[in-house]
């Protein structure tokens, strides 16, 4: 259901355009000034507001509503003879606006056709980063579509973003898809663990080293920042970055410089920095565990990915995308959830959020036989990472798990037999279809390779 914010410091005129909307279908948000507008503004799909209000008036809250989503259409409503202020505003980027006393049907029409372009929009804009990324975007509530409008906005400015949320949510996807949508999309994406590596060698992974610079340098080596050059550097969990490296990596955001270890030299760099944390920053910069100049230099933007609890409308696509990706992989065919298995997987709790999710629907199709997925096969298959669907809320919560039944699923020998099939196309794919080659990554013969190639009708390319 979409959302129309009306602005209107006329009650009258507020009361029958929310009658006339909400007969169309739509949810109508009011507000009674352009200040209390913007405080709603995060919950509409497009604004209606009048132009000549106290305080501020309808052109200064467009200003605010078209910076903040270029996509949010905004129509103006007029007082006869005003028309010339109105088409003025619409060079500046109002959708549209209707004269008073206004014709019912016109509003209808023009709301209708501004929410279609502003769906269009966004679909466009999703699809191009689709392409850019080689795989779906999925994010249909209304917390990820803000997200997703907020990351497009933010993708063209070229500014250092921190992307914090908890772990799981799919913070490594934002930062890709800020790149992807931004005008260094064609340049190199580099990636870097903050938490993966002692100070010492994160300085030398980062900023990149000479010859000799310490025992084992045998040869110099660039580093993720020079690597980067011209590009995206995406800083993985930099909340665990040691404090030693935080004033370097504070000069190479402020200065644009880097010094390798080892070296007398200084290093230009023209690098956009996205940072992800699951940790909250701010306060930890007040405690002293992380330079809370650092911390204003990465959080010129900051974008808070939400936990799947509070997206929920977003699990049944994000489970069907998971099911139609693992069954590519894993050599199965279409594979489809059953609806009683969405529907349950919707109702659960994910306290690992969209990665556990995603693991637990990789288990799923590694262990069937491709096909339909259901509730028995779920049950079969729990462990340590599935959630309990016996937490699903509801009065038929306990149907979830319904008994154990040999006849409600593949057997043993064909859930192995579908895994097994899986990891030999894995390893024939990733290996270019060289069978000896898969072999070597099997672990086995190449005759034995060959044996399962023909078990499970697979290609035979050499």
């Amino acid at each position: 259901m979409t959302t129309v914010l009306l602005v209107d410091d006329e009650p009258g005129v507020l009361f029958t355009l929310n009658e006339l909307l909400v007969e169309r279908g739509h949810r109508v948000v009011t507000a009674r000034s352009g200040n209390e507008a913007l405080s709603k503004l995060d919950e509409a799909d497009a604004v209606l507001t009048d132009l000549s209000m106290p305080g501020m008036d309808g052109l200064e809250l467009m200003g605010h509503v078209v910076q903040r989503d270029a996509t949010m259409p905004v129509i103006l409503l007029t007082a006869h003879g005003s028309e010339r202020v109105a088409v003025a505003a619409m060079k500046q980027g109002a959708y549209d606006y209707l004269t008073k006393p206004f014709d019912i049907d016109e509003v209808a029409v023009v709301i209708e056709r501004a929410l279609e372009a502003r769906r269009l929009r966004v679909d466009n804009r999703r699809l191009a980063a689709e392409q850019t990324l080689g795989r779906r975007i999925i994010g249909a509530s209304r917390t990820m579509r803000r997200l997703l409008e907020a990351t497009s906005r933010v993708a063209s400015r070229d500014v250092t973003v921190l992307v914090r949320g908890e772990t799981g949510t799919g913070k490594e996807f934002v930062a890709e898809l800020l790149h992807a949508q931004s005008a260094r999309a064609k340049q190199p994406l580099v990636r870097f663990n903050c938490a993966a590596l002692p100070a010492e060698l994160a300085d030398a992974e980062l900023f990149g080293h000479v010859k000799g610079a310490f025992t084992g340098a045998t040869t110099g080596r660039p580093g993720f920042f020079a690597q980067a050059d011209g590009g995206t550097l995406i800083l993985d969990e930099v909340g665990e970055l040691p404090l030693p490296i935080q004033a370097k990596l504070l000069r190479a955001l402020q200065e644009g410089e880097i010094q390798p270890v080892g070296s007398g030299r200084i290093d230009r760099v023209n690098v956009r920095v996205v940072a992800s944390t699951n940790r909250d920053l701010a306060a930890d910069a007040k405690a002293g565990t992380f330079r809370e100049d650092l911390y204003y230099r990465l959080a010129v933007v900051e974008l808070v990915v939400p936990p799947l609890r509070d997206r929920k409308d977003d699990i049944p696509a994000l489970a069907e995308e998971f099911a139609r990706r693992y069954g590519d992989r894993f050599g199965l065919g279409t594979v489809t959830l059953e609806p009683a298995l969405i529907d349950a997987l919707a109702r659960a709790d994910w306290p690992g959020n969209v990665r556990q999710l995603e693991n637990t629907i990789a288990r799923l199709a590694a262990l069937s036989a491709g096909g339909v997925i259901g509730l028995a096969d779920y049950q079969a298959a729990t462990g340590d990472l599935a959630p309990s669907l016996s937490n699903s809320h509801g009065d038929d919560a306990d149907d979830a798990h319904p008994p154990l039944d040999g006849r409600a699923g593949p057997s043993l020998k064909e859930q192995v037999e579908a895994f097994e099939r899986g990891l030999v196309a894995r390893a024939l794919e990733s290996a270019g279809g060289n069978q000896s080659e898969a072999a070597r990554r099997l672990g086995v013969s190449r005759v034995t390779l060959i044996d399962k190639l023909k078990k499970y009708g697979l290609g035979t390319k050499r």
